[in-house]
């Protein structure tokens, strides 16, 4: 029989986890103070774009993020087998265009190293840039071209994740409004605001931007910090793009449901979520420039989401020394989704104190204390 599991929050990631954890035999138990990816997941606009989301060169942030890509199709195929819930998974591939001969420059240099893992991209210029992407401004000089990344419809995936953690029996509280960790060395104990007792043998923490909170609870340094980030939407009755557009200003996707997504406008804002005009009309102003026809057009949807950031950039991922009863999986930033398979087994494999891969040290936990 499997240990008993305590996981705080939720989100996609605390939903992966637990699905993965229930998948091993051990009894899991998620707590929530809103509602299952009532935060950051539910905003996502799900792409899977390592090699175009990380353009410094192969880090080890870079290494995590390309190893949840591959573990994708036979993660979400697991989550649809047992969920019987259909999500959006689309293997379009990306494009990340160039405007000046600087920007190609940079483009040449990325490929030379992403080829070295994994990639087959290619970069396009003049009218094979067109080809692609006929709607593209004619100011557009060139693009990488990386046809491995992918993405989702993160609203759904995330509910496919919630009803495949129900059917396995994952006991899930939401709207517990506050839960305070009580005991976490000798045992796991953790109490809700209305007075309910949660007991475990283990603790895994994915209570993305809140995670801070918990500070005290540990003795411990957790830099998570809430990151707003703004998107937009755009309805569409034909796809006017047919894969995943990123530039140094944002990116643009177009969803199975008719819509085309437009992101991020990124501010610190503390806890609000909130949509600004500011925010939006800055989205607006680059997305016209790449795609002319969005000139005319007006959003139909605005939304925000707190993106969990940390004081490096990198999250906080893996048994706490002083106590491998507790395990970290926060501070994913804007890559909760991408991340969220890999964190699974990761987060898995340090509950079963498994030997973890050495490119881990740059995610441990207690790394700012």
């Amino acid at each position: 029989m499997g240990e008993r599991i305590v996981i705080m929050g939720g989100g996609i990631i605390g939903l992966s986890c637990a699905f993965e954890l229930r998948s091993r035999g051990h009894q899991v138990t998620v707590l929530e103070i809103g509602s299952c990816g009532g935060q950051a997941s539910g905003a996502a606009a799900g792409m899977l774009a390592p090699f175009s989301e990380n353009v410094e060169g192969p880090d080890d942030f870079f290494r995590l993020c390309a190893q949840s890509l591959r573990l994708y199709p036979s993660f979400t195929d697991r989550v649809k087998q047992v969920s019987d819930v259909p999500f959006e998974y689309t293997e379009s591939g990306s494009m990340y265009i160039a405007y000046h001969d600087a920007d190609i420059l940079a483009l040449e240099g990325r490929l030379r190293w992403q080829r070295e893992y994994g990639s087959s991209g290619s970069l396009l210029e003049g009218g094979d840039v067109f080809r692609l992407e006929p709607k593209l401004s004619g100011k557009v000089r060139a693009a990488l071209y990386t046809p491995e990344e992918s993405h989702l419809y993160a609203p759904h995936y995330v509910k496919a994740l919630e009803h495949a953690c129900r059917l396995l029996d994952v006991h899930i509280h939401e709207h517990l409004e506050q839960v305070a960790i009580k005991d976490w060395q000798s045992t796991v104990v953790l109490e809700a605001a209305d007075g309910r007792i949660f007991e475990g043998d283990r603790l895994v923490v994915c209570s993305g931007a809140w995670a801070q909170q918990l500070e005290a609870a540990f003795g411990l340094r957790i830099p998570v910090y809430p990151i707003r980030g703004q998107i937009c939407a755009y309805e569409t009755v034909e796809k006017p793009v047919h894969h995943m557009v990123f530039c140094n200003q944002g990116y643009l996707v177009a969803k199975e449901n008719n819509t085309l997504v437009c992101g991020a406008s990124e501010d610190v804002a503390g806890f609000e979520t909130s949509v600004t005009e500011k925010g939006i009309e800055r989205l607006r102003k680059w997305n016209k420039q790449a795609f002319p026809f969005l000139e005319t057009w007006t959003p139909f949807h605005k939304w925000a989401g707190l993106r969990p950031s940390t004081q490096d950039g990198f999250p906080l991922l893996g048994a706490l020394a002083q106590s491998g009863r507790v395990v970290m999986a926060v501070g994913h930033y804007r890559n909760g989704i991408l991340l969220s398979p890999v964190t699974a087994q990761l987060a898995a494999d340090s509950v079963e104190g498994k030997k973890m891969p050495d490119f881990m040290q740059a995610f441990a936990p207690e790394r700012f204390s």
